[in-house]
């Protein structure tokens, strides 16, 4: 993306209060001040048009400076404050980190909405699964709390449908959201797409996502975000039924291993019934390509899990290697972080 016209870029500095954000951010919003990067950028200025830049997890490859205006985020906060009934005055509670979108766009909310962050009697927030794991653990202030809100967004990973289930009965009103930096977060809850938002399955039940909430591109890359029709195309899977969009897992957390697809994000959410317990992840290897491999913060019962697994997935499916009782990498907002777990089974290797 090019700088067609001088705008002020300037970086959140960690030392500022929620309060500076908010004022800083809302005059980013109304265009009356510099455009804020939530995160380390390259670049000082920018388009008048961006308002925000967020920088990816490089997941998948280097990380990308994801440039937003203020038209798609509040197109964001207003589409999400339609699917909850939210009126003017309702208060968000902060959760997550503010390097991510999930954190911006609670503070955007708060801004739409004319009300200010609390930790205390909220009536919506945004959490990651983790979190909700432990709110129905050990954590009872947080669970109070989550108990009293009007709705709880959870999103960032896949969650598991046990967890879902655990936390209904609890009195938690749990929105499942789907969403990415390129689209302003979630645009998806509870498998309904947002007002304005249009979804594709292309090929192999790739995901294309369309809506007012797309963001104007990447800063530190010539690749265009979307297509001449306006699509994203994302790297997730996943199939439309009566309207709902459904996940399958991530096109790039497939690997070929013996000339089999295995979809990591598959063999997880299969084994996580309760929180994260396992990850797998790949390494390369001579013999199979990649080598499929599974780690857990508990004692893997090696042979019962490869059971289980070759019964679901068949013998592709079956990991070659294990560990055992380590902590799992996880990004800020609770994403796998197979690239560090996979760099821990290649130094058992060498």
């Amino acid at each position: 993306m090019d700088n067609k016209s001088p705008r002020e870029l300037l970086e959140v500095p960690a030392t500022w209060s929620i309060t500076q954000v908010l004022a800083s951010l809302s005059a980013a919003l109304e265009g009356n001040g510099p455009a804020l990067a939530f995160g380390r950028s390259d670049f000082t200025t920018v388009e008048s048009e961006i308002a925000v830049v967020i920088p990816t997890s490089g997941s998948s490859g280097a990380p990308k400076e994801v440039a937003l205006s203020a038209v798609a985020l509040l197109a964001s906060a207003t589409a999400a404050h339609k699917f909850l009934g939210a009126k003017k005055g309702e208060c968000w509670s902060l959760a997550l980190p503010t390097q991510h979108i999930a954190g911006v766009n609670v503070l955007v909310r708060a801004i739409a909405l004319g009300s200010d962050i609390t930790q205390v009697d909220f009536d919506y927030t945004s959490i990651v699964p983790t979190q909700l794991y432990r709110a129905l653990g050990s954590d009872t202030e947080l669970l109070a709390s989550l108990q009293g809100a009007k709705a709880v967004l959870v999103g960032g990973a896949a969650v598991n449908n046990n967890l879902l289930q655990e936390a209904r009965v609890a009195g938690i009103n749990v929105v499942t959201t789907y969403g990415m930096s390129e689209m302003s977060g979630g645009c998806v809850y509870n498998n309904e797409p947002l007002a304005g938002v249009d979804v594709e399955i292309r090929d192999d039940h790739r995901i294309a996502l369309r809506g007012p909430m797309q963001a104007l591109g990447y800063l530190n890359s010539p690749e265009r975000l979307s297509d001449e029709s306006g699509w994203f195309l994302t790297n997730d899977s996943g199939y439309v039924h009566n309207g709902k969009l459904y996940i399958e897992g991530r096109i790039d957390d497939q690997i070929i291993s013996g000339g089999e697809k295995i979809s990591l994000s598959a063999i997880d959410n299969f084994l996580n019934l309760d929180g994260l317990h396992y990850m797998s992840c790949a390494i390369n290897d001579p013999e199979w390509g990649q080598q499929l491999c599974l780690a857990s913060n508990e004692v893997i019962e090696i042979e019962i899990i490869k059971a289980i697994l070759r019964e679901r997935f068949g013998n592709h499916g079956v990991p070659k290697k294990f560990i055992s009782n380590i902590n799992l990498p996880v990004t800020l907002i609770g994403k796998p972080d197979r690239a560090t777990l996979a760099q821990r089974f290649e130094r058992i290797e060498s």
